[in-house]
């Protein structure tokens, strides 16, 4: 049942919208403003959003902004649907620019928009489905971890984490085998081949550095265990 974040600053469009979404099957969550819209769409998960644009606090452009720039990689992925009274040509090519999917003017029919709002579901799910099938190859999971190694991009628990070339290729080899422990020799090679050679204690300074990127986006990531006295392993 997909689930929508609907803002706008009209109490009326907010009753009117989410009554008919919610007898379409969608759950809907209604916003006042895009700061408290904000709050929610980081800490919950949304299939689609309906933002107005004239708002106060935080505009529907601003929020869209946010939203695109965020480092959970599904709502940076979020498709939008703008609902807005402006009727200027200018301000739509504004909004797809930023990464709206649609744009609607109000007034509005529901049927309308339910209908642009299954039609968006559908477009993202697909492109999502033949993504997944065209990269999975590149891709390297494990429980929460993603690691994009066509991209070298990693994600925990869907938030991007930013590495460097040797600290990916670190966390990839702790990681293939949960539970197996290697030692600093081996994660050495991982790093960087049989070309550099660095102390391995080297090693050591990388996972704490490591350690420290992932728990300032999650305080209680432990995934990464020590062996004392024989290297380090990934926690099943």
């Amino acid at each position: 049942m997909p689930k929508i974040a609907l803002v706008d600053d009209e109490q009326s469009i907010l009753t009117s919208v989410s009554l008919s979404l919610e007898s379409e099957g969608f759950t809907v969550d209604t916003f006042l403003n895009g700061v408290e819209a904000l709050e929610a769409l980081e800490s919950k998960s949304y299939d689609l959003g309906l933002f107005d644009i004239k708002m106060p606090k935080m505009d529907g452009n601003e929020l869209l902004s946010k939203v695109r720039s965020s480092k959970i990689a599904k709502l940076k992925d979020l498709p939008i649907i703008f609902l807005t009274s402006k009727d200027h040509e200018q301000d739509e090519i504004i909004g797809l620019r930023m990464g709206a999917s649609d744009y609607i003017k109000k007034p509005f029919s529901q049927k309308l928009l339910n209908e642009r709002v299954r039609t968006v579901l559908r477009i993202h799910n697909n492109r999502a489905e033949n993504l997944d099938n065209n990269n999975n190859k590149q891709k390297f999971i494990k429980g929460d971890l993603i690691l994009d190694e066509d991209k070298q991009l990693c994600f925990w628990k869907g938030m991007e984490i930013e590495l460097t070339v040797a600290e990916f290729n670190l966390i990839k080899s702790i990681a293939q085998y949960p539970g197996v422990v290697k030692d600093r020799n081996q994660l050495m090679d991982a790093m960087y081949g049989d070309t550099i050679y660095v102390d391995d204690r080297t090693i050591d300074s990388h996972i704490k550095r490591l350690r420290k990127k992932f728990r300032s986006y999650d305080n209680s990531f432990d995934q990464i265990r020590t062996r004392y006295g024989s290297g380090y392993s990934w926690r099943d």
